[in-house]
C-alpha cells in the first residue's frame, strides 16, 4: 500500500530527530496522540514496524533507517520547490543548520554568516558551535566544517583551505620568556593545550627541509574547547599550536606573534561536508560557495586538497 499523507512522514523525521514523539508533536503543532495515530497509520500502510518502542525512548528499526533516509531527502526536495515557488525573485529561503569548530565560529565566521544573511533575508541560520565533530549522516546537520583528513568515503566534501597549524605566543608572553628556537625548545616553555577528537593533543609536529620532528608537549592549561586555549595564548598564558586560518586576524594584527621560523607545521585542511545521499538545497550551495571565497580571500594558502570530493549539483 503507498503512503497516503505526506504528513506522516513529517512525524516520522521528527521524531527521529528529537527521540520522542512528544517532542515532534510539539515541532509539527500536533498533539502527541494525533502524532502517535500518524506514525501507527504510516507503519500499516507500509506493513512494517518503524520504531522499536520502550518506556523511555523510541529506537528506528532497520526499517525506518531505510524510509527516513528517503523521507528526509524527498521532505528536503519538497521544501526546496515550495520555497522557490514562493519567491518571484527566486530569492535563497529555508533554513540552514551549520556546525564548525568552536573557535573558527568565533574568530572567524560570525561576521560571515552576518553578511550571507543580510544578502539573502529568506534564509534562516541555525549554527552549532562545537569541537565535537558532528555526524552529518545522522545529526540534524545540513553543513559541517571540519578540519583534517576525511575518513569516511560517503560524505561529500569540498575543501576550503590548506592552511597550517602555526606555533605562536602572545608579546605579553615574549617579553618575560626567550622564544623557541627549534621544537625541541619547546619543553621549557608553557604549552596551551586542546582536545581534538576526543584527545588532548600533545603531539606536535613540525617540517624543515623535508624532514619532519614531532615533540611532545605539556603546560599548565588543557580545554576541550579550542577556543578558550585561543584566549589564553592572547593573555600571554604560553605557546598555542593550532589553524593559522583561527588565527589569522590576531597574527596581521600583531596580537600574536608567528615563532620558529624556518620550520612549518603540519598541514590542517579544511573542508565543508555534507551527507552524500542527501539533496544539497540552493541555500546550502550557496552558503558554501560564499565559504570558498571568503577563506580564499583571507588564507594566504590556496584552497584544494588532492582527493576531494565536489559538492553535487
Amino acid at each position: 500500500m503507498s503512503i497516503e499523507n505526506i504528513e506522516d512522514l513529517r512525524v516520522l523525521v521528527e521524531t527521529a530527530r528529537r527521540g520522542t514523539l512528544t517532542a515532534a508533536a510539539r515541532v509539527l503543532g500536533v498533539t502527541p496522540a494525533a502524532a502517535s495515530a500518524m506514525l501507527k497509520r504510516l507503519e500499516t500502510q507500509l506493513g512494517e514496524r518503524l520504531f522499536e518502542r520502550s518506556t523511555r525512548a523510541l529506537r528506528l528499526t532497520p526499517e525506518g533507517q531505510i524510509l527516513l533516509d528517503y523521507a528526509s531527502r524527498a521532505l528536503d526536495l519538497l521544501e526546496e520547490g515550495e520555497a522557490q515557488l514562493a519567491s518571484q525573485r527566486r530569492s535563497l529561503v529555508g533554513t540552514v543548520r551549520v556546525a564548525a569548530p568552536s573557535d573558527l565560529a568565533r574568530s572567524v565566521l560570525l561576521p560571515w554568516l552576518d553578511e550571507f544573511v543580510a544578502a539573502h533575508p529568506g534564509v534562516r541560520l541555525a549554527l552549532s558551535v562545537t569541537d565535537r565533530v558532528q555526524d552529518v549522516m545522522r545529526d540534524v546537520v545540513d553543513l559541517a566544517l571540519r578540519y583534517g583528513e576525511l575518513s569516511d568515503s560517503r560524505l561529500v566534501a569540498r575543501a576550503l583551505s590548506t592552511t597550517r597549524r602555526v606555533l605562536c605566543a602572545s608579546p605579553a608572553y615574549l617579553a618575560r620568556h626567550e622564544p623557541p628556537r627549534s621544537p625541541e625548545d619547546l619543553a621549557q616553555h608553557n604549552c596551551l593545550t586542546f582536545h581534538v577528537n576526543h584527545k588532548r593533543h600533545v603531539a606536535w609536529r613540525f617540517e624543515k627541509d623535508g624532514a619532519w620532528t614531532e615533540v611532545r608537549v605539556d603546560g599548565d592549561r588543557d580545554a576541550d574547547d579550542a577556543a578558550i586555549a585561543h584566549q589564553w595564548a592572547l593573555a600571554g598564558a604560553g605557546l598555542l599550536y593550532k589553524s593559522e586560518l583561527d588565527l589569522v586576524h590576531d597574527l596581521r594584527e600583531g596580537r600574536l606573534v608567528r615563532l620558529l621560523p624556518g620550520w612549518q607545521g603540519e598541514h590542517y585542511p579544511l573542508n565543508a561536508i555534507l551527507p552524500s545521499h542527501r539533496f544539497v538545497p540552493a541555500r546550502v550551495r550557496a552558503l558554501v560557495d560564499f565559504f570558498a571565497a571568503k577563506v580564499r580571500d583571507l588564507s594566504p594558502q590556496k584552497p584544494g586538497v588532492p582527493g576531494a570530493r565536489g559538492l553535487k549539483r
